[in-house]
């Protein structure tokens, strides 16, 4: 089936930040410039307690969206159905705008390594990730983003790049695509591809959201950490992001180093002012 923009993803909502709990007083205080807010899905798959009574008090100001890491959608030990129940749970009492998760795996034999850890680009875990997102998707009843992730590493056995397993996943599988700029540029930088041919082999019609990060470089490679503002050349991706796909949600993440949240809006404006400036330079060009 032949599907468009307009019958895949949904209207973006504006530009987001990450919820962190350090951040609920100024978000329970008053409005903030903030159109949307991520949660971390398993910080709330939980049956009470203050962080999920700060969420009931979050869900009446803003809209959200439920962002997971451990789905772990290309384990070799087939999905945690436990872990799917409950997300299934956090999702009706949530009434996300989406759910999404990474295209990795973070585990063997029921560990967990609290990683996000890269996968084969070969057309057997092709099949593997297909049959799990179709199973993820049958549980929720709805289509699932998926995020690509940094890596630092290849696979002898990979037979395609990333950016034609991550199309393929999300057209075999029906699924929707969450971009991570930075962990574009990471990747770029760690395994000497173009961040630029990435974006371009991407369905513009499946990218339905986009994380902007900060990195830490360490010279001959950089890692994605989450703990530094979006560096130079991420905002310039993104702006080449914004011509190739166009009016797409993104969000600013911060996980350690946490600023003031006046600090992350000064740079989810920055966002705004770069979307805004190149879809009206498109638009004056058509």
């Amino acid at each position: 089936m032949n599907h468009t923009s307009s019958d895949l993803r949904k209207k973006s909502p504006g530009f987001g930040l990450g919820l962190r709990p350090v951040h609920y007083p100024d978000f329970l205080r008053e409005p903030q410039a903030v159109d949307w807010l991520e949660i971390i899905s398993e910080n709330y798959m939980i049956p009470g307690g203050k962080p999920l009574a700060m969420l009931d008090a979050i869900l009446e100001r803003y809209p959200v969206a439920m962002h997971g890491v451990s789905l772990s959608i290309g384990s070799t030990d087939g999905l945690d159905a436990q872990y799917l129940t409950e997300l299934k749970a956090l999702a009706k009492y949530v009434q996300p705008m989406w759910i999404s998760d990474h295209l990795c795996w973070t585990g063997v034999q029921g560990r967990n390594s609290h990683d996000l850890l890269p996968l084969p680009y070969s057309e057997e875990a092709l099949r593997l990730v297909v049959r799990h997102v179709d199973q993820v998707q049958h549980t929720l009843g709805r289509r699932i983003l998926l995020e690509n992730v940094s890596s630092y590493l290849d696979y002898r056995s990979s037979e395609m790049s990333e950016w034609e397993f991550l199309r393929q996943v999300s057209e075999q599988a029906d699924c929707l695509l969450l971009l991570d700029v930075n962990n574009i540029y990471v990747s770029s930088i760690n395994h000497g591809f173009d961040a630029i041919e990435f974006l371009n082999h991407l369905p513009v019609e499946r990218v339905q959201q986009i994380h902007l990060a900060g990195h830490s470089d360490h010279g001959d490679y950089i890692v994605d950490t989450h703990d530094h503002p979006v560096a130079e050349p991420v905002w310039e991706l993104y702006r080449y992001t914004c011509a190739r796909f166009g009016e797409v949600a993104a969000m600013i993440e911060r996980d350690d180093n946490i600023p003031e949240l006046g600090e992350l809006i000064t740079e989810l404006n920055r966002a705004r002012a770069i979307a805004a400036e190149t879809l009206e330079a498109l638009a004056e060009v058509a």
